[in-house]
């Protein structure tokens, strides 16, 4: 057993780690993408329900008064940093990227770390099919898997059909209860679902893991209530305008065109709210610099946001997301 001071990651996968790293560089920097540095600590939290924040405390300066007044300042570590993205697309940055270090919490598993690594980037002018086949040509490259191959691609309903025989637009929250439940969800805890959340969870423990077993898999148009913060399809607005990538059954990368309305955005923001009291969870308050910026004017985008340990995983064939990150949480 190694020492507990020790690095969980072998010193060649480490090495591997900074190679992918120049790896993503070259990649953007072919195709002229500028690389930004934005905050890991932030003074909003997300309104995703299934997303949740870890909270940093500052304490107040002395001799300078505390805000808010006779306390620390809260922030946030920022789960993506999508919203300080969308602010320099806003200002005009053009293409970008980043490299980041992001925050989750209520997420441990094989292939959960609460800090983890994400390459996210934004294409003027893109549109879905144009964000995906980049994503895809990025992960050959991550991957080490042949640019000759093309990505398999499904639609949401496709693949419901395919693995549950069953069309996910067309089931109500009881049929998914009931689906969900001959799949080994809790009874119990079927019962506790709403509608999308069932949807989440079949996705994620019987659809997604049948998913790019032979070659990368491109999963798109989500249903509408999936949409996140992308655009819904102008042909058929119960569908959004959303894809993720999955390999050998993990899901590597979600991405949009992303929603420009800032009336549009600041009524999601207010749903998600309410969910979030409606699952007993913080709820907290839209991050008004984003919606400025919105207002303001954000062009025609596509984002993705691509999960490095996942990749580096699969690259390497490891099991458990701690043999890919010098110290995880638990050690760090």
């Amino acid at each position: 057993m190694s020492a507990a001071w020790q690095p969980s990651a072998p010193l060649s996968t480490l090495r591997l780690r900074a190679r992918l790293f120049e790896t993503t560089r070259r990649f953007f920097a072919a195709r002229g993408v500028l690389e930004v540095d934005t905050p890991a600590l932030v003074g909003c939290a997300v309104s995703e329900p299934n997303l949740h924040c870890a909270e940093v405390y500052l304490p107040a300066v002395p001799g300078r008064p505390a805000r808010p007044p006779g306390g620390s300042q809260v922030r946030f570590l920022t789960t993506s940093p999508e919203y300080a993205m969308k602010r320099l697309l806003a200002a005009g940055s053009g293409d970008i990227y980043q490299l980041s270090h992001v925050f989750r919490g209520a997420e441990t598993s094989r292939l959960h770390n609460a800090e983890f690594t994400l390459i996210e980037w934004y294409r003027l002018g893109f549109g879905l099919q144009q964000m995906m086949l980049e994503t895809a040509q990025l992960a050959c490259e991550l991957l080490a898997l042949s640019p000759d191959v093309p990505p398999q691609q499904l639609t949401y309903a496709q693949a419901f059909e395919r693995e549950l025989g069953a069309d996910p637009m067309r089931l109500d929250a009881p049929a998914l209860r009931q689906l969900a439940v001959a799949h080994a969800l809790d009874p119990t805890l079927a019962q506790r679902c709403e509608r999308d959340e069932l949807l989440d969870w079949l996705m994620g423990a019987v659809v997604g893991p049948h998913l790019g077993r032979e070659q990368l898999c491109l999963l798109h148009h989500y249903p509408a209530s999936q949409a996140a913060l992308a655009r819904l399809d102008p042909q058929d607005r119960s569908l959004a305008l959303r894809f993720e990538l999955y390999y050998r059954g993990v899901e590597l990368a979600n991405g949009f065109e992303e929603l420009t309305d800032e009336p549009e955005q600041r009524a999601r923001f207010q749903a998600e709210r309410r969910e979030r009291r409606r699952r007993s969870q913080p709820a907290h308050p839209p991050d008004e610099r984003l919606l400025a910026a919105l207002a303001h004017g954000l062009p025609p985008v596509a984002g993705v946001a691509l999960g490095f340990d996942r990749a580096l995983m699969l690259r390497l064939g490891a099991r458990d997301i701690r043999e890919v990150i010098a110290f995880p949480t638990d050690s760090a």
